[in-house]
């Protein structure tokens, strides 16, 4: 049976298609083990996933020391008679020892603290423990008028704890280490001298 021209055609054309959509296929860029659904859940879960952290501390510290001590003492002895009268006399009088010391200490001190932090740093989900909470590691740097301040954020954190929006609030961190360090102009200004550290080592007073 002789296939007609048009027929020839057609048939061509059909396997250019499949071979065109396979080719689509395989080159796709979506990916179901990464994009997600429209409606699916947008908080971080796995490893790589970036979660907000929202720093709210207040720290406040108060001690006060005071210590007071007294001691009094005293020791008198003399001699009245040796052997016989008159013996180990110095012009006319026997040996005689007084002793009195009197030692007081008065010392106080006091220590008022007071620390406030208020930041928002994005971490890095570094693994997954088997109890699904999710181990967490970021740091952010700033630089603005001749200042740099370095913060760095380690924890743990529980799935249920991430809110809808992505964040966990650092009350809710466990293991929680925040870093600031500061570096420029004002922070040297507010640091003391390397002598006067020097000088308060070894100052006994």
């Amino acid at each position: 049976m002789k296939i007609k021209p048009y027929a020839q055609l057609s048939i061509a054309l059909l396997a250019l298609l499949f071979s065109f959509q396979g080719a689509v296929q395989a080159q796709s860029l979506w990916r179901d083990d990464v994009v997600r659904p429209m409606f699916a859940d947008k908080r971080g879960a796995n490893i790589g996933d970036i979660i907000t952290i929202v720093v709210q501390e207040n720290t406040t510290a108060s001690k006060n020391n005071e210590t007071k001590t007294e001691k009094n003492s005293g020791l008198t002895a003399a001699v009245s008679s040796f052997l016989y009268p008159g013996f180990l006399s110095y012009k006319g009088s026997m040996p005689a020892v007084q002793y009195n010391s009197d030692l007081k200490h008065d010392g106080t001190g006091a220590i008022n603290n007071s620390e406030t932090i208020v930041a928002h740093v994005a971490v890095k989900v570094m693994d997954v423990l088997p109890n699904h909470n999710l181990v967490i590691e970021g740091r952010r740097e700033t630089s603005f008028s001749s200042e740099h301040q370095t913060i760095v954020l380690r924890g743990i954190i529980r799935p249920e704890d991430i809110g809808s929006d992505n964040t966990v609030l650092s009350q809710n961190v466990a293991d929680a280490t925040i870093q600031i360090v500061g570096k420029g102009t004002v922070t040297d200004t507010q640091n003391k001298g390397w002598f006067t550290q020097i000088w308060d080592k070894v100052n006994p007073f």
